[in-house]
């Protein structure tokens, strides 16, 4: 091969991504027509249901986070018009999975991160940069290995029916990952150019966005202390990096897609004052050996309580509602407050939003505890039990072994279940199947 042969080969592997993208984009414009129409059909039938997906949320119902206050010693913010980009070799290039339609959670990544450093001593942060997806490389002392001064977002991408690549609310995702980067004596950033810079990223990685409503790409921001010094302090230099990896169904559920608990309330996974709202690593590591728990008793997750009443907080990584008949004889949606004790989810948010604006039922948060789950599933009233997340959007809860004691649950027996119709709501907005802001279209 001559040396021009060489080089315009290298040139073709170096750009076949784009070849690629461009291919597939031109087989889904030829399909365009089938799919609009389809879409129609489905918003038909939607409008005929007991509960409408509107395309607009009223602010009375939702509002948008409030920009963080940063430290005033924080130094310089980065911005997206400063990104750096590094491609990936030919031979760095993973292959795709084969079937989207059977991926697992997190075990699969993509061929590019982002990455942003933070030095004090340097001014602050540093140019963001996406590089080859690669291992970090940092000291033997570095706080996050001692210290757990880390936090970590959950986000997705989503390939929606008309082609475009959606994520979902990401306002409120850099909102909670400040405050948990304030809580932990961390640089805080602009949310707003951060998701610029992940977007590029999502452009650059598009060909890993599943191609099905089943499947998604998941997002994994991480903000953690690298300063190479013992002691039990704030980090003055810190690395913000994402990485992408392509997922299917987050729990493996029984055959009839529910999952099953175990609730005891010998172990707490949060407390008052603690990081309980915040999403950092230290609230995760304490939870796998109850894991195991549950499995080795044939559970899937576990349903943590606190406190002499045995208060309901979160189940397994998600936030619960419960769906039950009140004492007035009205039906109703409860979830636990924000008190400190449960992470103020985005898709927690998301479902008291929509449920206020249907109007159909009363939304309540407040407490929930075991002994009023055991009183109402005597008394008939308990309908449903579902945990809510970005991972698995909405699980339903069909069995609890508490106390020794196995409760089954009727969530689903019901014949209009509340858990699926907030699904089907959601999933439609992610997958563009309705136009809404909460989806934000990745350019």
């Amino acid at each position: 091969m001559t040396t021009k042969m060489a080089i315009n080969a290298k040139d073709i592997f170096r750009n076949q991504h784009r070849l690629i993208r461009f291919i597939e984009q031109s087989i889904r414009l030829c399909s365009n027509q089938s799919l609009k129409a389809a879409q129609k059909q489905q918003q038909q039938q939607k409008s005929n249901a007991d509960f409408e997906i509107t395309t607009s949320i009223n602010t009375q119902y939702t509002n948008a986070p409030e920009p963080i206050k940063h430290d005033k010693d924080l130094g310089d913010l980065f911005k997206a018009s400063q990104l750096q980009v590094r491609l990936a070799s030919p031979q760095q290039l993973q292959p795709k999975p084969d079937n989207d339609e059977e991926l697992g959670f997190g075990k699969l990544f993509t061929d590019h991160m982002l990455k942003i450093y933070y030095h004090k001593s340097l001014g602050g942060w540093q140019k963001p940069e996406i590089t080859p997806l690669e291992n970090l490389v940092m000291h033997p002392a570095a706080k996050v290995l001692h210290y757990a001064v880390e936090l970590f977002e959950g986000m997705k991408a989503y390939r929606g029916v008309d082609g475009k690549i959606r994520i979902f609310r990401p306002d409120m995702n850099m909102s909670r990952m400040n405050l948990a980067a304030q809580r932990s004596g961390l640089p805080t950033f602009e949310g707003k150019e951060f998701i610029k810079c992940l977007s590029r990223l999502l452009t650059i990685d598009s060909e890993w966005v599943p191609h099905t409503d089943t499947a998604s790409l998941y997002i994994r921001p991480t903000l953690i202390g690298i300063d190479p010094t013992l002691g039990v302090a704030s980090s003055d230099s810190a690395l913000l990096y994402s990485i992408l990896s392509p997922v299917g169904s987050y729990f493996k559920t029984g055959s009839n897609g529910a999952v099953s608990l175990l609730a005891d309330p010998s172990y707490v996974r949060a407390w008052p004052g603690g990081v309980g709202n915040r999403k950092m690593g230290s609230n995760y590591a304490p939870t796998i050996n109850v894991q195991k728990e549950a499995a080795a008793k044939g559970l899937q997750q576990v349903l943590w309580l606190y406190g002499e009443d045995h208060q309901l907080t979160e189940v397994g990584t998600m936030n619960i509602f419960m769906f039950y008949v009140n004492d007035q004889g009205e039906q109703e949606l409860i979830t636990p407050p924000l008190n400190g004790l449960i992470l103020p989810g985005i898709t927690r948010d998301s479902i008291l939003a929509m449920s206020r604006q249907w109007g159909k039922f009363k939304v309540r948060e407040d407490l929930i505890t075991m002994p009023m789950v055991c009183d109402l599933l005597n008394q008939g009233r308990l309908l449903e039990l579902f945990g809510a997340g970005t991972a698995c959007v909405v699980s339903p809860i069909n069995r609890i072994n508490y106390l020794g004691q196995d409760l089954y649950i009727p969530t689903m027996e019901q014949e209009k279940p509340v858990h699926e119709l907030i699904r089907e709501t959601l999933t439609d907005i992610q997958y563009g199947k309705v136009d809404h802001p909460w989806g934000v279209v990745i350019d």
